[in-house]
């Protein structure tokens, strides 16, 4: 839910020009990292060993951040959604079968499933997308795949995130000064990037790296099967997108698949290494 409130949230700032794309991106990672510096604060106590973020970690972040925010000027929701996360499934699938990771027959079929549902979403499509914007969404995509694939086996990941975020900033400022005759900070779109920043990024991304402590590669790649269809649901909620039988017959191909393949981890063959 937190992945797709990015999508609408970004959207809506974007897609209304009330803020650009590189402000956004800065305002969006500088908040994220106010928030979680505090949240940090609150959990010191804690006798939990604390781990650091990494800089390769930190810049797939800021790449996923800014490509993402760039795309969402040509893009409608459900489509950069679509895009962002087949992208992320190609990335973590792929890393899957190189580690040995299998998937059974049931789990097969729930996969098959989801992805049909995917592609009767978007054929004939909710948009055509811009080829430039689906090309910096694909980036953003596989950027995530690996930022997520990196926090795999995270102890704490409030410290991990809050240090990832912190070691962001100066590629986002970076980027805002390359970008800076493009301006557009209205207060509307400050507040979006501080709501996406502070709330769906942060605490989302907190609770993504506690999570994939229990997936593998292959099963955190298909729940996220679920983000296009929240995300298109969102759009057609918040920013009067049409709902249409297509988009609620996908939707349920979608989540039966997902619910198909995860329903039992026997689906699922890992190699011992991981």
């Amino acid at each position: 839910m937190a992945f797709a409130a990015n999508s609408v949230i970004c959207r809506l700032a974007l897609g209304e020009e009330s803020i650009d794309a590189a402000s956004f991106t800065t305002i969006r990672l500088v908040s994220g990292a106010l928030v979680l510096l505090l949240l940090t604060g609150t959990t010191s106590r804690n006798n939990i060993p604390k781990q650091r973020g990494n800089w390769t970690s930190a810049f797939m972040l800021f790449l996923y951040a800014v490509t993402f925010s760039f795309a969402y000027i040509s893009l409608n929701t459900g489509t950069g959604a679509l895009i962002l996360f087949a992208s992320v499934q190609a990335t973590m699938m792929i890393y899957a079968i190189w580690k040995g990771e299998r998937l059974r027959f049931v789990g097969s079929l729930g996969l098959f499933v989801a992805i049909a549902g995917l592609i009767y979403l978007v054929f004939p499509g909710l948009a055509s997308p811009s080829p430039w914007g689906a090309a910096l969404m694909a980036v953003a995509g596989i950027s995530w795949g690996i930022y997520s694939l990196r926090g795999r086996g995270s102890v704490s990941p409030v410290a991990i995130t809050t240090d990832n975020f912190l070691r962001s900033t100066p590629f986002a400022l970076f980027i805002s000064l390359v970008f800076f005759q493009n301006l557009n900070i209205s207060f509307l779109g400050a507040f979006f990037a501080v709501l996406s920043g502070g709330l769906t990024s942060a605490i989302g991304y907190v609770i993504w790296y506690a999570a994939l402590r229990d997936h593998s590669a292959t099963s955190a790649a298909l729940v996220q099967l679920l983000v296009p269809v929240l995300a298109a649901l969102g759009g057609v909620v918040l920013l009067s997108e049409p709902l249409t039988l297509r988009l609620m017959l996908a939707s349920a191909m979608i989540i039966g698949g997902v619910a198909l393949a995860l329903t039992n981890r026997e689906n699922f063959v890992c190699a011992k290494s991981e």
